[in-house]
């Protein structure tokens, strides 16, 4: 994945100046909670009620819309194991509620914005059980349960303006840490690439001043580029640091089955301390990831997760032929959103994603790289993507898209080539996944084009 060289970061208060005042997003999703513990709710606080479903393990609507003036989450466990619901930045936290029981949380006037929620059971919040509350949208939330009509905000046209300014100001802002970097193996006497790999929990910075405790491998997230030749023979060494068993699977790379890290069934579990070995020869071109398979719904969204890369993906002769002749700049782009680390792009999210700059003419190379738990249309505005790999597969005719849908383990290879000058938005498309009232969140970064 590309770093930001001189120029980008040079570029960057120009950016952010243009950033803050360019239109670039339409406002749409209010969410935020106020509860009990603040400030006394207005009697129609009393009178707003969303309904909100606790299950194994999610929290639904995951965008939870109250009013500036507050109201009642109603809270039901649809699920089979006790549960319960909490917003600690405001006080608030139901007792444990049974299966099939319900519970209250009055969330009284607080100040407008994003509130983190979640099941505080060890362990449920990194299965998937979080959730957010915007305080200053209409009554509602998006999801399965969830009416299909969008809330409107409550928020006077003039803070929303000044909340998107304030944030869109930031960005790039810096955060502590940065995943994806192609890793440089040690070249064994026979030839063979080793890449030593130990998996570890560290303090992550998801956002300025959001700091996870994210299950990483070398304590980065996204975890190293791991990129060889086909043909090569590969040994990657896996140290486990973790506080339970795991394993490395090779998601879309094609490998002897004992090398395939799903145990119990072609290895024993990587217990805590010990080490494994994988070993296979590469075969390409191919665009695949590796990540756990051991309680992977928690170990994968926290953050094990990186690209694996075999080769470089062939230009298809249609596009040479309309001026595609080389890549000019490569990046891998992993999407996430559950777990510690939550809605993000290469483990950060908005406003510490990092934008990525390009000349007018040249060609952007993207992976996309699905970790999450559902599917992303990414949308790129103004240049037109062409898709010309699909799972590490070169396709022998590119096919067009600016919106590209990526679902869970999907791997997408687009080309982007520049055409005109100017920061250019690139977001997921489920709308309350990018933007509220507040501004812009989670997964959305730019492109710059100079």
């Amino acid at each position: 994945m590309a770093r930001m060289d001189r120029a980008e970061r040079s570029f960057l208060g120009w950016f952010a100046l243009v950033f803050a005042v360019a239109a670039l997003f339409l406002a749409m999703f209010g969410l935020r909670g106020e509860s009990s513990a603040g400030a006394a709710g207005s009697s129609s606080s009393a009178a707003t009620v969303v309904e909100v479903s606790l299950s194994e393990f999610a929290i639904t609507p995951q965008m939870i819309t109250l009013p500036a003036e507050g109201g009642t989450l109603k809270i039901t466990n649809k699920g089979s194991a006790v549960h319960n619901f909490s917003v600690p930045e405001l006080g608030v936290k139901t007792g444990d509620i049974q299966p099939g029981a319900t519970a209250e949380a009055k969330i009284g006037q607080v100040a407008a914005g994003m509130y983190s929620a979640l099941c505080e059971i060890a362990g449920h919040a990194a299965s998937g059980m979080t959730a957010s509350v915007m305080i200053g949208g209409a009554a509602g939330g998006s999801g399965s349960d969830s009416a299909a009509g969008a809330p409107t905000t409550t928020m006077s046209w003039q803070a929303m303006d000044k909340a998107m300014a304030d944030v869109a100001a930031q960005f790039p802002a810096k955060t502590a840490g940065h995943g994806g970097d192609r890793m440089e193996p040690k070249i064994l006497a026979d030839g063979t690439k080793e890449f030593d790999l130990e998996a570890k929990v560290v303090k992550w910075e998801v956002s300025p001043g959001k700091l996870v405790d994210a299950w990483t491998y070398n304590g980065v997230v996204p975890a190293p580029e791991i990129h060889v030749n086909d043909g090569d023979k590969v040994r990657i060494v896996l140290k486990n640091s973790l506080p339970e068993s795991t394993s490395l699977h090779l998601h879309g790379i094609q490998v002897p089955n004992a090398m395939d890290g799903v145990d119990p069934y072609t290895q024993p579990p990587i217990t805590p301390g010990q080490s494994f070995t994988y070993e296979f020869v590469a075969k390409g071109p191919a665009v695949g990831i590796y990540h756990s398979h051991h309680d992977a719904q928690v170990q994968v969204p926290n953050g094990l997760f990186g690209a694996f890369t075999i080769g470089d993906m062939p230009i298809p002769q249609e596009l040479i032929d309309k001026g595609y002749t080389q890549v000019d700049k490569s990046m891998n782009m992993v999407l996430n959103d559950a777990g510690t680390i939550g809605l993000s792009l290469n483990g950060k999210s908005f406003p510490g994603t990092e934008p990525t700059t390009l000349g007018v003419g040249q060609v952007l190379e993207v992976n996309y790289l699905n970790e999450g738990l559902q599917a992303h249309p990414m949308h790129l505005h103004q240049p037109v993507g062409w898709i010309i790999a699909k799972d590490g597969v070169p396709l022998d005719h590119p096919l067009p898209g600016d919106t590209i849908n990526i679902a869970p383990g999907e791997r997408y290879t687009v080309l982007y080539k520049a055409v005109e000058p100017g920061v250019w938005a690139w977001h997921c498309h489920i709308l309350n996944h990018a933007e509220g009232p507040t501004g812009m969140f989670g997964m959305v970064t730019a492109l710059i084009v100079k």
